[in-house]
């Protein structure tokens, strides 16, 4: 089983749909899940806590929603995949071989302890849905140039990655790749 997070940021160029169509391609008919980023979404939802300066617990949830609006248009963008809300529920459609778009309940990462900060986005969530799903790797792509020299907290010092992925992949039996979508969705 594979998770590929796509970064929200890819939402702004052609390389989301070349992402989506190369996880069509490569992975239909296999375990594939599909970690949505925020993307402009969130970046409302920041804008608005820097208005407004409500807490980080309803940031955390309103940028959840960004991620599950995410997942709502990768949908729109490739019908044949499917939206799954819980671990249970990706679980039961993997059996299927279905590709799968997560689109986060709010109530199981409440219920699993997910901190609400800034320093945890999508990367980290999916580098928890990895653990708990027992995948044998994880693939984040990034609109940004990835340096393959760099580590994984160098990567976080540059804001490649969000600050608690380091710790959410620490010990982690699966694979941890970090790539640009360009180079991926060749």
């Amino acid at each position: 089983m594979i998770i590929i997070k796509l970064g929200g940021s890819l939402s702004r160029t052609d390389s989301l749909i070349n992402c989506l169509n190369a996880v069509e391609k490569n992975y239909r008919g296999r375990a594939a899940v599909i970690v949505p980023g925020g993307g402009a979404f969130a970046d409302q939802v920041r804008l608005a806590q820097q208005h407004w300066q409500f807490d980080d617990h309803t940031a955390h949830h309103m940028a959840l929603l960004a991620m599950q609006q995410m997942a709502l248009m990768f949908k729109g963008l490739k019908p044949d995949f499917v939206i799954t809300h819980t671990v249970g529920a990706i679980q039961a459609q993997l059996d299927r071989k279905q590709v799968v778009i997560w689109s986060p309940d709010i109530s199981e990462l409440d219920n699993a302890g997910i901190k609400a900060s800034w320093d945890i986005t999508s990367d980290s969530l999916a580098a928890w849905l990895a653990k708990t799903l027992s995948v044998t790797e994880l693939i984040l792509i990034k609109s940004a140039v990835i340096d393959t020299n760099l580590s994984l907290h160098q990567l976080a010092e540059q804001q490649i990655v969000d600050e608690a992925f380091c710790d959410f992949v620490a010990q982690a039996a699966f694979k941890t790749r970090i790539v640009n979508a360009q180079s991926w969705a060749e």
